[in-house]
């Protein structure tokens, strides 16, 4: 016999399900960002190894918008010195999320 699922129980669990694979790791919060966000384009630091589809879900289910457009930028690590001591900025990759006119996310 197949289990029934309400559509309300199906979207708590699809939402739990992208959180618990942390996809989206944090909105950045920069100048260059918040340029861009007057432009509805918004960016997010994401996990590495995420694609574009799976992006693209994660905002649907996260903010409710669905994206036109989305880039992605891996940042590569970088050589820092700190009071003499050399050491390693860790890299990442950031995706820039393009919405239609009239969409917005909030940030709280």
């Amino acid at each position: 016999m197949a289990l029934l699922r309400t559509k309300k129980k199906a979207a708590a669990e699809s939402k739990a399900d992208v959180k618990k694979s942390s996809v989206l790791l944090g909105a950045r919060i920069t100048e260059k960002a918040s340029i861009l966000a007057g432009k509805n384009v918004y960016t997010f630091t994401v996990a590495p190894n995420v694609t574009k589809s799976e992006l693209a879900k994660a905002i649907k289910t996260l903010h409710k918008v669905t994206p036109i457009g989305i880039n992605m930028v891996k940042i590569p690590e970088r050589r820092v010195t700190v009071r003499g001591k050399v050491g390693v900025a860790k890299g990442g990759k950031k995706a820039y999320i393009t919405l239609k006119k009239g969409d917005t996310i909030a940030f709280a």
